[in-house]
């Protein structure tokens, strides 16, 4: 009768095992998912930056505002930027920021952006302009696609992520 109540133990210790490693499987899971969260969180926040310092950059210029309609800037590699006309320059360091060089490590790898980030301004009505940014997100979302065209083809399904903000210029010289 001994001998049975051995073998009995064997099996509780496999059991608990077993169970155990099912808790720890799914601890595993859980920071996979965490550490994705937080890459997609850290991205939003690096988008809705670049959008609203475009945003400004349109603002403070409101005379050449409509100068600063692009598609997919940030595409081209980060380059020396002109120190003049102003709607030049402000492109161009928004597309060197676009790439990551706000950020960059001691290696010289730029980490500042998004992935695939490209931003993009149009001009839905008169003296209004949409400032937009996308990127590609870490993982698929079953949420609709965002309103926003920039970067419609650009990404896999499920994967792209817009931020957009609107600026309003006003027409300069009128009373209301």
């Amino acid at each position: 009768m001994n001998a049975r109540q051995g073998g009995f133990s064997l099996i509780e210790v496999l059991v608990t095992i077993a169970i155990l490693m099912i808790g720890l499987l799914g601890l595993a899971a859980l920071q996979t998912n965490a550490t994705i969260a937080e890459m997609e969180a850290y991205q939003r926040s690096q988008a809705l930056v670049l959008v609203q310092d475009m945003a400004d950059r349109i603002a403070a210029n409101k005379l050449n505002a409509a100068l600063y309609v692009q598609n997919n800037v940030g595409l081209t590699t980060p380059v020396a930027c002109p120190t003049s006309p102003q709607v030049a320059v402000d492109l161009c360091e928004w597309n060197n920021k676009l790439q990551g060089a706000a950020e960059v490590t001691a290696g010289g790898t730029k980490v500042g952006a998004m992935l695939g980030a490209r931003g993009c301004i149009t001009q839905p009505t008169p003296n209004v302009y949409m400032v937009t940014v996308a990127w590609q997100g870490m993982a698929r979302s079953g949420a609709s696609t965002p309103g926003a065209t920039c970067g419609s083809a650009a990404y896999g399904a499920g994967l792209r992520r817009t931020v957009s903000v609107m600026v309003r210029v006003g027409l300069l010289g009128t009373t209301s």
